[in-house]
């Protein structure tokens, strides 16, 4: 495999379903989308592999939402690492690939000699979905917990979905020797089927975090229990998958679970900053405050934390008052 050559399978999320146990699925694999969203800053390379991590969260999770909708993961914490936050849009139209943008706030002095996920203190996880003009977005958040955002996306499913779920990710710079290193990632993402639509379930708990054991009994737990051991069988490689196609991992480890697939979602990088959205964002200035936000050199700069494009304006052409001498 030679320097720039994509392989069929990446970035795609394959959904599936184990018919044996009551069970759905994804399957992702993250390539060119996470050369896309870390090329764009110089994060140190904790901070990558968290960013890395939530990028890989936020496709498996994303790939549920309908056309047009928007889903944000963020992260907000008193560690190091302030703030990671994901963006998830849905295809325009069937058959078009979704897009992912992230972006990571951090203190380059703070960040300390342990593992990726000690770079984020006490703090909160939250998910939240845009239906579109005229519908109320939906918002769920936990608490940090466990020793891995992974793990803080569980407690979510568990105490806000009530949704017993599980990843199983691997991340982290590519060595194969004809390639130049880049960032690959991959993961598994396991969730027992809902009893009603996943939105629905919003009770407002007792506080504590609850696990799949509180969420399920009978055959639904032994079934869970089953196909969590056949998850733990996997290894990094695998899942990463340079040489092993999702439908052959399916098929590795659930062959007797009657896996069956559904069609992939192609994902793409993709930022929606432009000079419209700055000016927009702007429009509620008056020409008091853009003045205070001019540079020396007389222009007003915005920078997109996703994507880092910048943008130079005439202060003349922002704020409403620049809006409604237009209109006359």
């Amino acid at each position: 495999m030679t320097q720039g050559t994509k392989i069929a399978w990446d970035d795609t999320v394959l959904p599936f379903q184990l018919d044996a146990a009551d069970i759905r699925g994804r399957v992702a694999r993250l390539d060119g989308v996470l050369e896309g969203i870390l090329r764009q800053h110089d994060y140190p390379e904790k901070v990558e592999a968290l960013v890395a991590e939530m990028a890989l969260l936020t496709a498996l999770i994303g790939q549920t939402i309908k056309l047009r909708w928007k889903l944000q993961l963020q992260v907000q914490s008193k560690g190091p690492v302030r703030m990671i936050a994901t963006d998830y849009y849905g295809p325009s139209k069937e058959g078009e690939p979704a897009r992912i943008r992230a972006y990571a706030s951090y203190d380059a002095d703070r960040i300390t000699d342990g593992s990726a996920f000690d770079q984020v203190g006490e703090g909160y996880f939250a998910v939240m979905i845009d239906q579109g003009e005229g519908m109320t977005p939906y918002q769920g958040i936990t608490p940090l917990t466990g020793k891995s955002l992974s793990a803080c996306a569980e407690a979510y499913f568990a105490q806000s979905e009530q949704l017993p779920t599980r990843f199983q990710l691997s991340f982290g710079k590519s060595t194969m020797s004809d390639e130049h290193e880049h960032w690959r990632a991959g993961g598994i993402m396991l969730q027992h089927m809902p009893k009603a639509s996943p939105l629905a379930a919003k009770t407002e708990g007792s506080g504590d975090l609850v696990s799949a054991d509180d969420l399920l009994n009978g055959d639904d737990r032994e079934n869970w229990r089953r196909v969590n051991l056949l998850l733990d069988t996997v290894d990094e490689l695998e899942l990463i998958g340079p040489t092993l196609p999702p439908t052959g991992l399916l098929t590795r480890l659930f062959h007797e679970e009657s896996p069956r697939v559904f069609d992939a979602q192609a994902i793409r990088f993709g930022c929606t900053c432009s000079e419209d959205r700055v000016r927009q964002s702007l429009s509620i200035y008056s020409a008091k405050d853009i003045k205070t936000m001019t540079t020396d050199d007389g222009r007003v700069t915005a920078d997109c934390q996703y994507c880092s494009a910048h943008y130079d304006l005439d202060p003349e052409t922002v704020g409403f008052e620049a809006k409604n001498s237009d209109e006359d």
